[in-house]
């Protein structure tokens, strides 16, 4: 895959003079821990539908995906070529991603909840050549749309079913006779090649293909272990999605890195949450604020705890303080907060020993390898504790935008501006002020969104708020407060306004407009899409 505009070459004698980037893969590390625990468990999936668990070995992963490589290969696949899998959090997922490297071809992860408008996008865009997709997950008949995709896409060469028989059935490639030669880490793609494409969640609507390198992801992975003392003992359970940068890079990569072992949930529920941490004994998850949100309140009403866990990651949106405090007095784990991409993995946490002013009002610190900076529109920095735009910089920065060079990375000195708003204290830790686009001027009075949907979030009618602008002929924009109630709460704008006098909060930052809603409308990471509420509320101001 031919990139434009990537400074690898330019980033790359620093990085590695530094010792950041290692020019290993990760089949290295499978490697190593194939040779040291072969039959040490890897990989525990679970199967909703179906009700199994499937278990296996280090071992059994590295000749599955041996097995499965030499299969993609016989039917055309070789360095460079794009290889889509639109599955949920199954151990095939893993073993795909492992045959790809193999072959030194890319893995290119699609969320289950596209369809096929966004597929034709996203394939057409990667000209991928092989599709692999469950027969059918949550009733929805993946197989039906595989096969009309093709009809569009001509360079889309195979289409691999799993749950199906015949010979279209992914189980058939793993039948494949195992390759003569034994793969070797030699034999995977360089340590600067493409080995991801992953399209962005779409909190703004427009996904973009974002591409990384071994070395730009396992140069994230290999310090953010070392802040939060992981290690091979480790058991990492993850209920985010894998085909997100935070299910695949913590939940795939980060495990075998480890030579630990890697629990998948397919669908999330805070009790089977609980009941695979504790039949597993996990000792590590990671995921958005709902599923630190959703466990907390399970073990908090059913007494059930998880007394393995000992590290909570939340990243995708800052963590409401109240949520923090709360989680670490009921889950007895360490509630971590983190800031990161995409584009970058987790740039930023906060440490195991912080104290609880760090712990509950920051999205941490930087990573090794890794700087930020915070500039006004013009550029400048800004003085200590003032909002301005986030960049970044350092080891694990992408490599690039698939075929959209305009939208890289081109400051001369390596600077990515990140679109978030945040402010940086005295001792390097940052808090996400929100998006760029997040940015609410009402009467020419900036409100600080994120503090003021924190103050909403302590109400105990409140189980979820996010606050938008809304156009005003007079003032510019006013704040409406999109909410989920607690079940059997109520909720109207003028208790809202009473309560937030009473936290003594300025009355131009108070929300003007209260709309309930079911559900708020999220990615499949738990991120809420902004840009649809603001489809919603542009219509307040048109009335």
């Amino acid at each position: 895959m031919t990139v434009q505009g990537n400074d690898i070459a330019i980033r790359g004698p620093a990085m590695r003079a530094q010792g950041f980037w290692r020019d290993e893969t990760l089949l290295h590390h499978l490697a190593r821990a194939v040779a040291q625990s072969p039959d040490k468990t890897a990989i525990v999936a679970c199967r909703s539908d179906l009700g199994t668990e499937t278990r296996l070995s280090y071992r059994q992963i590295d000749d599955l995906s041996s097995r499965l490589a030499a299969a993609l290969r016989a039917h055309g696949i070789g360095r460079g070529d794009v290889v889509s899998f639109q599955l949920p959090n199954w151990w095939e997922f893993s073993i795909l991603h492992l045959a790809c490297l193999k072959l030194g071809a890319i893995s290119n992860p699609l969320m289950v909840i596209f369809r096929e408008r966004e597929l034709r996008f996203m394939l057409g865009l990667a000209e991928s050549k092989i599709l692999v997709v469950p027969a059918s997950f949550r009733g929805f008949d993946y197989a039906a749309m595989a096969a009309n995709l093709r009809e569009h896409l001509p360079k889309l060469a195979h289409v691999f079913v799993v749950g199906r028989d015949g010979p279209d059935g992914f189980a058939r490639l793993l039948d494949h006779p195992a390759p003569a030669s034994p793969f070797t880490p030699a034999d995977g793609p360089g340590p600067d090649e493409v080995i991801q494409l992953l399209y962005t969640s779409g909190t703004t609507g427009e996904p973009k293909g974002v591409m990384h390198s071994s070395n730009t992801m396992l140069s994230n992975l290999e310090y953010f272990a070392k802040r939060l003392g992981l290690g091979v003992d480790d058991v990492i359970h993850m209920p985010s999605p894998l085909a997100h940068q935070l299910g695949f890079m913590y939940g795939i990569v980060l495990p075998i890195m480890l030579g630990g072992t890697a629990i998948l949930q397919d669908i999330f529920s805070a009790p089977e949450m609980a009941r695979q941490i504790r039949d597993e004994a996990a000792t590590f998850t990671m995921g958005a604020t709902p599923f630190l949100n959703d466990l907390t309140e399970h073990v908090a009403a059913s007494g059930q705890g998880t007394p393995s866990l000992r590290v909570f990651v939340s990243a995708g949106a800052p963590i409401p303080r109240a949520l923090v405090a709360k989680a670490r007095q009921t889950l007895g784990a360490a509630v971590i907060s983190a800031w990161g991409m995409s584009e970058n993995g987790a740039a930023t946490t906060t440490k195991l020993d912080d104290g609880e002013e760090k712990a509950t009002t920051t999205d941490g610190c930087t990573l090794p390898g890794i700087e930020l900076r915070i500039v006004d529109a013009e550029g400048a920095r800004v003085p200590t504790g003032q909002d301005g735009q986030l960049q970044v910089r350092g080891c694990s920065n992408f490599i690039g935008y698939l075929k959209r060079p305009e939208l890289n990375p081109n400051d001369p000195d390596g600077w990515f501006d990140t679109g978030d708003l945040a402010r940086m204290d005295a001792d390097g830790y940052i808090r996400i002020a929100g998006r760029s686009k997040d940015i609410i001027i009402r009467g020419g009075e900036n409100i600080p969104v994120v503090e003021v949907e924190g103050l909403l979030f302590r109400h105990p009618a409140v189980a979820e708020v996010a606050i938008v602008g809304f156009p005003d002929a007079r003032l510019g924009e006013r704040a409406c407060a999109f909410v989920r109630l607690r079940d059997g709460a109520g909720l109207t704008l003028p208790e809202i306004t009473a309560y937030l006098e009473a936290q003594r909060m300025a009355r131009q930052y108070m929300p003007e407009r209260l709309e309930i809603l079911p559900e708020l409308p999220r990615t499949p990471s738990g991120k809420i899409q902004k840009f649809k509420l603001r489809e919603i509320a542009r219509a307040f101001g048109q009335a």
